[in-house]
């Protein structure tokens, strides 16, 4: 099995350092770069290939959000980005931008180990505490929206996108954008794993999102769920 190849974006030393040990440790992943800001990463991207990129946000010339987007465009890597909540406002922006995840800083080691294996698997993946943070957010911007334009409806292609989706797909999609897991899913539907994994795929393609955070952002765009349920 060939080893998840990971670049570091951070501009701090000590943290590329600290992570760098941690993943090293582990025979499937290793570390093929580290950068101090997000054009390096870019460029390191662009010019190697990696599977996995943890992401810092604020980093000198280029941040994390502009360069996720440049990467996610260009299909050279999968982010998670890396947050402190120093600045919450950036982690819808990322999600938009195309990152594969979200980790905290001070995540324990095989958080962050978990994390890198999972997005590199296929898979998204938000830490608790920024699921929270981000359908707040979300949630709090949609409530902006309506009070600006009483009335404001998902757009009609947004609403295609959803009438595609059968009545169980929906169901699935909104337990799946409170963070349920494939297995708590099937759990909640009486249903094997295996059947769970290819409705979440199906309604991925449908919905023409690439994963599942992206897949949440669908899921209150589109009027599936609304702040506050």
């Amino acid at each position: 099995m060939d080893s998840i190849r990971v670049l570091l974006a951070d501009d701090q030393a000590l943290v590329r350092a600290g992570f760098a040990t941690m993943l090293s440790i582990e025979e499937d992943i290793e570390v093929v770069g580290q950068v101090t800001n997000g054009q390096e990463a870019v460029d390191f991207a662009l010019q190697h290939d990696v599977d996995v990129i943890l992401m810092d946000v604020q980093m000198p010339l280029m941040d994390g959000i502009q360069a996720t987007e440049l990467i996610a465009r260009a299909g050279r890597g999968k982010v998670i980005i890396l947050t402190t909540f120093e600045r919450e406002d950036y982690l819808f922006d990322a999600i938009r931008g195309g990152a594969s995840g979200f980790l905290l800083k001070n995540a324990d080691p095989d958080d962050l180990i978990a994390a890198v294996q999972a997005v590199a698997g296929g898979y998204a993946l938000l830490a608790p505490e920024v699921t929270v943070r981000v359908i707040e957010r979300f949630a709090r911007s949609l409530d902006a929206e309506e009070t600006a334009a009483p009335g404001i409806r998902p757009s009609a292609e947004l609403r295609k996108r959803l009438e595609s989706l059968t009545q169980r797909e929906k169901e699935i999609l909104t337990s799946l954008a409170t963070g349920l897991s494939n297995a708590e899913l099937a759990a909640t539907f009486f249903l094997a794993e295996a059947t769970v994994k290819s409705h979440v795929s199906s309604l991925l393609a449908k919905v023409q999102v690439r994963d599942r955070v992206q897949a949440v952002v669908f899921a209150y765009e589109s009027g599936l769920i609304r702040p506050g349920e």
